[in-house]
C-alpha cells in the first residue's frame, strides 16, 4: 500500500512534458452548395524564429475571401495565444477582427469590426483559430468530449465538442482513416452544425470540415494535398 502511494506521488510530481506540434501545410477544395464554382483553401502551421508558432487559414471563392492568422506559444501542455487577426471581404458584410493576448497584464486587447475590445485573460482561453490546434491535440490524446473557452468577438464563448467515431474520408490524396468530431450546440439556441474529420495516421491533420449555417447554407472544405512534418500526406488507394 505504501509503495503504491509513493509511486502515485512520484507520478504526480513528474514535470509536464511540453506539447510540440508538428508543422504542416494543407490545401483544400472549398465549396458552397449555393455557389456553382468551387473555391480553394489553405491551412498551415509553422514555427517562427522567435519560438512562437503561426497558424494561417486562407479561403477564396469568386470575389469572396477570408484570412485568419494566429500566433501562439506552448507552455507545458497548454497552448497560449499571442495574437489573432481575421479579415473577410466580398461575401456578405466585410469583417475585421484583431486581438493581442497580453499574458503579463492578463488582458485581451483589440477590436471587432472597429469596436474596441478589452477583457480579462485567463490561462486556458483560446482564440477562434488556436482552439482548433487544442482540439487536434486532444483528439490525438484519445479524448471523447472537449470544451474550450474561446474569445469570440467581444465575448468569451464555450465551445463544446464530442467524438462521433471513426470514418474513412475519400480525398484527392487517397482514402484517409479519420476521427469524426462534431461541435455540440444547444438546438434551442442555434441551428448551426459543424463536423470535422482528423486524419489518424497524419498527426490528426484536418482533412474535412462540413458547416451548415443557421440560414441553411452549407460550406465544406476537403483535403487535396498536404504535408505533415515534411512528409507528403498519402492515403490508401482503391
Amino acid at each position: 500500500m505504501r509503495r503504491a502511494l509513493m509511486l502515485a506521488l512520484a507520478l504526480f510530481s513528474l514535470p509536464v512534458l511540453a506539447v510540440e506540434p508538428k508543422p504542416f501545410s494543407a490545401s483544400y477544395t472549398a465549396d458552397w452548395k449555393q455557389v456553382p464554382v468551387s473555391g480553394s483553401a489553405e491551412r498551415s502551421l509553422q514555427k517562427l524564429d522567435d519560438g512562437r508558432w503561426q497558424l494561417v487559414f486562407k479561403a477564396s471563392m469568386l470575389v469572396a475571401g477570408l484570412t485568419e492568422q494566429s500566433t501562439f506559444t506552448v507552455d507545458g501542455d497548454t497552448f497560449l495565444p499571442q495574437s489573432y487577426k481575421f479579415e473577410r471581404n466580398g461575401l456578405g458584410k466585410s469583417k475585421d477582427v484583431e486581438f493581442d493576448f497580453d499574458w503579463s497584464q492578463k488582458q485581451v486587447i483589440g477590436s471587432d469590426r472597429g469596436n474596441p475590445v478589452r477583457f480579462p485573460l485567463n490561462r486556458g482561453m483560446q482564440d477562434k483559430s488556436t482552439y482548433q490546434i487544442a482540439l487536434q491535440h486532444d483528439v490525438a490524446a484519445g479524448e471523447k468530449s472537449m470544451s474550450y473557452q474561446v474569445v469570440d468577438g467581444d465575448e468569451v464563448e464555450t465551445y463544446d465538442f464530442r467524438v462521433l467515431g471513426e470514418e474513412v474520408v475519400r480525398t484527392a490524396a487517397g482514402l484517409i482513416d479519420a476521427i469524426k468530431v462534431e461541435r455540440v450546440r444547444d438546438p434551442t439556441q442555434s441551428s448551426r452544425k459543424t463536423i470535422l474529420w482528423f486524419a489518424k495516421d497524419w498527426d490528426y491533420l484536418l482533412v474535412r470540415l462540413h458547416q451548415v449555417e443557421k440560414d441553411g447554407k452549407e460550406y465544406q472544405i476537403m483535403l487535396k494535398s498536404g504535408t505533415v512534418d515534411g512528409k507528403n500526406v498519402e492515403g490508401r488507394r482503391d
